[in-house]
């Protein structure tokens, strides 16, 4: 849509795409709950006494509408409605905050988005954003989204979802016989270069260990070896990910993910091998061994030792895979981890908080690695309650210029691309029409513009709003948001009018759906001097305050 000179002054004046985050508060959350988990507690006492030693006055704790929306972001991926905020609003109980995570946590409504939001996290982390995209890739992306929906769905035990993704067969593409959407972890990793990538990412993302670093060389800063990284790599030597085409064609349909005998490098299978070199080009051997020197058989025969299976074992069984997963949660919720960067928990990178790092990590092992537990303790805790306000009083608690986190104030992030998706379709009821392929294919291509791929050997990629050209059209201007804006039969802002009896509630409707509040008075004012420029034409004027308040950091910050 256009606008005029004045409407475009007006804009300037609310400062479209960057509006203030020094918003006015509502009723803060003051009652005490009438329990709490004991896990919260020891979150609370840990963290709060690091306060006390750096003499820190945390951040005043957030009012419930702000946290609303902050926990519909980070547990189902989205902003929430008005009806839920107003829902929520309803309920004055001191646990109200944790009635709320318990629906979204359990009750039937949630459930699918609950699924959905955590297979997208997952996926991105294990295949990468691009993964399963690429002409000839052997990945299914759909492969991946079905097998990670369905476990979280019925709230697969993370060691359970370990141990599947790292020993997995069978076919990656859905509706083929035999297919495992778990393969597709490693169905693009395990045939490069004999399985550096596999050895790699499983180490990174499961235990926390960034082995490949010493893939060439032993590390510069800290005890682990070359050997090491070898060893690790025998693991997926009887490992292969075989192409299946279409049939008549040479186009890659899927992949079948097989183990097979592995007759070593050294040609003997009972004695299955594999060398390296050296940086003085001496050559060295190297058998399975786990990162704990807990060596498993040396065949090469499947029948003898399945060495995924026991290297799947070995993960699940290892307090390194504990700390990860509560490490990777908690800078999911918390803007960052214990450690930075979040999947490097080697001995030369100390974590912020060691004692809470660790007693979590029991915690999550006690409790059968039970996901919906951990993100009810993250969730509950007081730093996860607190605005996101950065004062004199904690301004040595700045991540962003070197120092640990110490959680005095709740870390302002981007949304990621998905909760971005995710929220304009939610606050609005904008979608793409056709079929789910249809609409998931423009998603994919939405999303797309916000991926930089680094071109590392890990694949390495990010997701970032930064004002390039084509992301400030696409929001501006893009279908998706063209279709929030629109005033057609049935859309929100029809129901806006419809639904709110003067200009003044419906504006405030406006806030509410977008940064779960109501405008400002200046704002109000605002809003009077677009209808005035619009001729007094109020559903005008309502279509570009929505365009304003979609297109500000404060709708894509969580905060």
């Amino acid at each position: 849509m256009r606008f005029s000179d004045s409407i475009r002054r007006c804009f300037r004046l609310i400062g479209c795409c960057l509006w203030p985050l020094a918003i006015p508060t509502g009723a803060v959350f003051s009652a005490a709950p009438a329990s709490l988990p004991p896990q919260v507690i020891e979150i609370n006492s840990v963290i709060e006494q690091q306060w006390r030693d750096y003499e820190i006055k945390p951040a005043p704790e957030v009012d419930d509408a702000k946290w609303g929306r902050r926990v519909f972001l980070d547990v189902i991926g989205r902003i929430p409605t008005v009806q839920e905020l107003t829902e929520f609003a309803r309920d004055r109980s001191p646990d109200r905050r944790q009635n709320l995570v318990e629906k979204l946590l359990e009750d039937d409504r949630y459930a699918e988005e609950y699924a959905g939001h955590w297979a997208s996290v997952w996926t991105n982390v294990l295949i990468g954003r691009s993964g399963g995209t690429e002409r000839g890739s052997l990945t299914s992306r759909d492969g991946m989204m079905k097998y990670l929906r369905d476990s979280f769905a019925a709230n697969k035990p993370y060691n359970q979802l370990v141990y599947e993704l790292v020993t997995a067969e069978g076919a990656t593409k859905p509706g083929v016989e035999g297919f495992n959407g778990a393969t597709n972890f490693l169905a693009d990793k395990v045939n490069a270069e004999g399985a550096v990538l596999a050895t790699s990412s499983t180490s990174r993302i499961f235990l926390g260990l960034q082995v490949q670093c010493t893939q060439c060389h032993n590390h510069p800063f800290n005890q682990w070896k070359q050997q090491r990284f070898w060893d690790f790599n025998a693991f997926f030597r009887q490992t292969r990910a075989l192409r299946r085409f279409v049939s008549g064609t040479n186009d890659i349909d899927h992949a079948e993910l097989i183990n097979q005998d592995f007759g070593g490098e050294g040609g003997s299978p009972s004695d299955a091998l594999i060398f390296y070199e050296l940086r003085n080009g001496l050559m060295k051997t190297a058998y399975p061994v786990f990162i704990d020197d807990t060596a498993i058989g040396v065949s090469g025969y499947v029948s003898d030792v399945n060495r995924r299976q026991e290297l799947g074992r070995l993960i699940v069984e290892s307090p390194f895979m504990d700390k990860m997963m509560v490490n990777r949660y908690w800078a999911h919720f918390l803007g960052h981890g214990f450690t930075k960067p979040v999947d490097d928990l080697g001995p030369h990178n100390s974590p912020s908080h060691p004692e809470l790092l660790e007693y979590l990590a029991g915690e999550v092992r006690s409790n059968s690695h039970d996901v919906k537990q951990l993100i009810r303790w993250i969730v509950l805790s007081r730093p996860y309650q607190l605005a996101a306000r950065h004062a004199s009083t904690n301004d040595i608690d700045d991540p962003l210029l070197g120092e640990a986190p110490k959680f005095s104030h709740f870390y302002l992030r981007q949304m990621s691309a998905e909760q971005l998706y995710q929220s304009l379709v939610s606050a609005s009821g904008a979608s793409v029409a056709g079929s789910y392929e249809r609409q998931e294919q423009e998603r994919r291509q939405w999303m797309s513009q916000f991926v930089t791929a680094f071109g590392t050997d890990e694949g390495d990629e990010a997701t970032t709003f930064n004002g390039s050209i084509p992301q400030a059209l696409m929001l501006f201007n893009g279908a998706l948001t063209r279709q929030a804006i629109s005033d057609a039969e049935g859309g929100f802002l029809k129901r806006v009018i419809a639904e709110n009896r003067n200009t003044r509630d419906r504006v405030n409707q406006l806030f509410l759906a977008g940064l779960a509040r109501k405008a400002t008075r200046d704002e109000l004012s605002i809003a009077s001097k677009l209808q005035a420029a619009r001729e007094g034409d109020e559903t005008a004027m309502l279509q570009d305050m929505w365009w304003a308040i979609i297109n500000s950091n404060e709708f894509i910050m969580q905060h």
